[in-house]
């Protein structure tokens, strides 16, 4: 009997799944703590990879039970007026997502600067922010956050920067230095590409990560490991020590939300091909994206809840 690559490695999945234990269930259960009157949890949904209109990508999210979406900012007018009648719709919160390409700093500031100001006006529930690159000054950096800051005070909308690569907060130690320049700084944690771009667990950096922790308030909740940004099923047993690791960083930050009795904010990043492992020739993904993403949103409201 002749059987294609395709059905090799679903059945193959079916097995799979039947004789290994899952790491991530053993997070499915509350994190069993007091918490502070205001403490809430919102789970948000990515549109990354998805290609239909904003009204079925609404439906889809909310069915699948999250509380709103974060998405790249609009620039179209026309794009935006369909975004919010969806979100009307179907009773969802927005968190806005932004970073400029541009190389040259006056340019790349004044797109930033424009963005934050007219996303602002929309009254997010947060808005989340590629600052900056990696190879601008800290001056530059320092400019560009503390800009945002002003636009947060005057709006009241949240506005955090996030651990991404290749952006002003690449790495562990030039955010400390950039915590440390600007006290106010709070973070959006996607501390899977500090596992890639420090090649471990950071082990070696924990009184760094730890300064960052403190000034995270909201979470990408994709785990990476030392070789890249995405594991390819966290589901998967082999990546055990990856997904304690995050769980472990993940619940020192709602720790502290709970006793503080603040919002905390979660958006599951699990991304499509080619940030998804692919199968060579074909681009199979080797898992399914929204599976995944599901599965983290489920298990993050069990253990946060």
């Amino acid at each position: 009997m002749k059987i294609n690559r395709r059905d090799f490695i679903a059945t193959s999945a079916l097995v799979s799944t039947g004789l290994m234990l899952n790491s991530l269930n053993n997070f499915a259960s509350p994190l069993l703590q007091p918490h502070q009157a205001g403490y809430s949890l919102l789970i948000f949904a990515t549109n990354w990879g998805f290609s239909g209109s904003w009204d079925e990508f609404c439906n889809k999210i909310k069915t699948a039970g999250y509380d709103g979406c974060e998405i790249w900012w609009p620039g179209d007018a026309t794009e935006r007026k369909k975004l919010f009648e969806a979100l009307t719709k179907h009773n969802l919160k927005i968190g806005f997502l932004y970073g400029s390409g541009e190389r040259d700093f006056v340019k790349h500031e004044a797109q930033f600067n424009q963005f934050l100001t007219e996303a602002a006006a929309i009254k997010p529930v947060f808005l989340n922010c590629h600052s900056g690159k990696d190879y601008f000054t800290v001056s530059q950096k320092e400019k560009l956050i503390k800009h945002s800051h002003t636009v947060s005070a005057q709006s009241g909308v949240p506005v955090y920067h996030e651990t991404h690569r290749g952006r002003a907060l690449y790495s562990a130690p030039v955010t400390e230095e950039l915590i440390k320049r600007i006290p106010e700084l709070r973070l959006t944690l996607d501390i899977s590409h500090w596992c890639n771009v420090h090649e471990s667990y950071l082990a070696d950096q924990e009184e760094t990560v730890t300064l960052a922790l403190s000034r995270t308030d909201h979470i990408h909740a994709r785990i990476g490991h030392p070789e890249g940004p995405q594991v390819n099923d966290p589901r998967a047993p082999e990546w055990e020590q990856a997904v304690k690791a995050h769980f472990a960083w993940w619940d020192k930050v709602v720790t502290s939300k709970k006793q503080a009795g603040r919002q905390m904010t979660f958006l599951t990043e699990f991304g499509p091909a080619d940030y998804l492992p692919t199968l060579p020739y074909t681009r199979q993904p080797v898992a399914n994206q929204w599976d995944i993403n599901v599965y983290m949103m489920e298990v993050l409201r069990k253990r946060y809840s």
